[in-house]
């Protein structure tokens, strides 16, 4: 059997009572290690589980699955995820290379951004597509992400921008030459985020349109959700860019057309006292 396995958001006592069960009874526990990642490190996991871990990276997940597969069909073999183990589409994959095997599997699952955003009182069901936001870099400024929280925000719908993670990257010099050296990991933060948004509206004024999205635009950052030390900060976009949350993982939410519930939710956590003078107040039903 192979056992995807959500971990939950916080630390090592986030698993669930079933999941933790399956990985005690796994002769090969692995630990999925570049699509998020847990306030604690792997000795932490290891001594609360039980277990040895095995690290799998981008490259063995997406290149090597058939090591991870391999002999699943005679013993248990546990996959570890951060959150839910279908909150990344890489996952999908591992599942149909099973399937094609002839090996069962079974999810268990947990909390992951995707509900636990709740957490800042806007209501899961007034959230439209999901997005990423990526790093830029000199040569590539990707816009892509902005026109969906558009989209969503026509229709009145909250956007979550899940922000962009780098562990075990390669410079473009170290690729090109084959080489495996590896850039420190990087982790994108709220601030960093909302100041690539201003880019992107300041750039979409030069070329004569109104975005739908503005400075004024009540936004939600969050970081370490599920942590003792979880924080949360609303404002307007322009405040985003200013504030500081510590350490990763960060997400933020542009705000579509809120319920004055959320609007009284979100006011639990402003940046400032100026926080919710403008665009807030514009629209609520």
């Amino acid at each position: 059997m192979l056992y995807l396995v959500g971990l939950g958001l916080g630390d090592a006592k986030d698993i669930t009572v079933k999941g933790l069960e399956a990985v005690r009874r796994c002769g090969r526990v692995y630990l999925e290690a570049y699509t998020s990642l847990l306030t604690v490190g792997k000795d932490a996991l290891e001594e609360f589980y039980g277990k040895e871990l095995i690290l799998a990276d981008r490259e063995m997940v997406e290149q090597e699955a058939d090591s991870i597969l391999k002999e699943a069909d005679v013993c248990d073999v546990a996959f570890l995820v951060v959150g839910d183990p279908f909150g990344a589409t890489t996952h999908s994959d591992l599942v149909l290379r099973a399937v094609k095997l002839g090996i069962p599997y079974k999810v268990i699952h947990n909390a992951s951004i995707l509900n636990a955003v709740g957490c800042c009182g806007l209501q899961l069901y007034n959230f439209g597509e999901t997005v990423s936001i990526v790093f830029w870099t000199d040569t590539w400024k990707p816009e892509s992400f902005f026109d969906k929280i558009e989209k969503n925000r026509q229709n009145g719908m909250h956007t979550l921008c899940l922000l962009d993670i780098k562990v075990k990257e390669q410079s473009l010099e170290n690729l090109m030459k084959g080489r495996k050296i590896y850039e420190p990991p990087r982790y994108m933060s709220v601030n960093q985020a909302a100041e690539q948004l201003l880019a992107i509206i300041e750039n979409r004024r030069l070329q004569g349109a109104e975005p739908e999205i503005t400075e004024d635009t009540i936004c939600v950052g969050l970081a370490r959700v599920g942590a003792p030390d979880q924080k949360i900060a609303s404002g307007p976009l322009s405040q985003m860019a200013t504030v500081e949350l510590g350490g990763p993982l960060h997400s933020l939410v542009v705000t579509g057309t809120m319920h004055p519930l959320e609007l009284e939710m979100l006011k639990l956590f402003p940046v400032d006292s100026s926080s919710f003078e403008n665009d807030a107040f514009q629209r609520t039903t």
